[in-house]
């Protein structure tokens, strides 16, 4: 099934979001091989594509996952967890539709 995970940033975090991006992508790099991620991106903090200094305020994730608890699983392993960028991060059941 897939899942959507939300994620909330900490306010000020875009430093520790920089230095553990790499990390993060290199997740994301994997579930796109085994065809598992529909789309994955930040939402900058600001209504620019480029948010500059400004940062971002979180994250989406759409994937695969066999059931929940794997989803909840490897949202809660997220480099950027460890590295202290996200305040929140909610995973629920996605029921895709279009395209």
């Amino acid at each position: 099934m897939w899942y959507a995970i939300i994620a909330e940033d900490k306010p000020d975090s875009l430093n520790k979001r920089l230095a553990a991006r790499p990390a993060h992508v290199a997740r994301l790099e994997k579930l796109k091989e085994q065809g598992k991620l529909i789309l994955a991106g930040p939402h900058p903090a600001i209504d620019n594509e480029d948010p500059g200094p400004a940062g971002f305020s979180g994250s989406l994730i759409v994937a695969e996952f066999d059931s929940f608890e794997t989803a909840q699983s490897w949202a809660n392993a997220d480099p950027y967890i460890k590295a202290g960028v996200y305040n929140n991060v909610t995973v629920k059941p996605f029921k895709k539709v279009l395209p």
